[in-house]
């Protein structure tokens, strides 16, 4: 029997015990996804422009459901502009941040950490703890550990150390930025169709002119093109499920 790759793509997911109640699995509609409830759905991103390359179509798609989205930004990206000092920068960016959540329907919360200078010791970890004690997320969208940029794996651990400490009480996955030049070994088992939403994505990519997003958006576009082509769809988003994840009800 001819099995293709979308059919065994939902196949794997089920018989690895995926069971949550939001579309995090290849070629889930969204008719199905309104008969879920709404839940409580946190982005954890290193830098401003991270959570909307990594997954701002997912961030739409959850939003337009009616589930409630957080984008977390674990520093304001005080590094991130040539000839600016740390606060200037920050401000420019955290403005540009804030403008491409009110396009993807998010709510976002800035961290501490210092881009460039991110710090993972008991202070980080517990502050961090607090801050997702405080959002109560019922899914966490995070960083792929294995990255280039040490800033990305600093999210990514703290979230998953925050995970840990609040017993695995909600689902913890891993999105990709620039697979290939920062994420590394990436293979996703669980798709987000974003077709309906690739347009607002980019838009709110736009929004970060201080990083030149019109120059690098593309190759983002051509990770969501080649990851539809994996879950049957133009455009999907991907993510590697952290496999210890409790099962949701719906």
């Amino acid at each position: 029997m001819n099995i293709s790759r979308r059919r065994m793509l939902q196949q794997s997911a089920i018989a690895a015990g995926a069971s949550i109640s939001l579309p995090l699995a290849a070629s889930v509609s969204l008719a199905e996804s309104t008969v879920l409830k709404k839940q409580k759905i946190v982005v954890v991103g290193a830098h401003p422009d991270d959570p909307e390359s990594g997954c701002g179509g997912s961030i739409l798609y959850f939003a337009e459901q009616g589930h409630t989205v957080t984008s977390v930004y674990f520093t304001r990206g005080e590094a991130g502009i040539q000839g600016k000092s740390h606060d200037e920068a920050a401000a420019i960016r955290t403005a540009e941040a804030e403008k491409a959540c009110k396009i993807l329907k998010s709510r976002p919360v800035f961290f501490h950490q210092i881009d460039g200078n991110t710090e993972l010791n008991k202070n980080t970890y517990e502050e961090f703890l607090h801050l997702l004690e405080q959002e109560k997320p019922d899914i966490c969208l995070a960083h792929w550990p294995i990255d280039t940029h040490r800033d990305h794996r600093a999210a990514s651990l703290h979230a998953y150390d925050a995970w840990q400490m609040m017993g695995r009480s909600f689902a913890l996955y891993y999105f990709e930025v620039m697979s290939g030049r920062q994420t590394q070994t990436f293979h996703p088992t669980y798709f987000i169709d974003i077709t309906p939403f690739e347009e607002k994505k980019r838009e709110a990519c736009y929004c970060h002119e201080s990083q030149k997003a019109r120059e690098w958006y593309s190759i983002h576009e051509e990770m969501a093109l080649f990851r539809g082509k994996e879950a049957g769809c133009r455009y999907a988003e991907a993510f590697v499920p952290q496999t210890q994840n409790p099962k949701i009800s719906c």
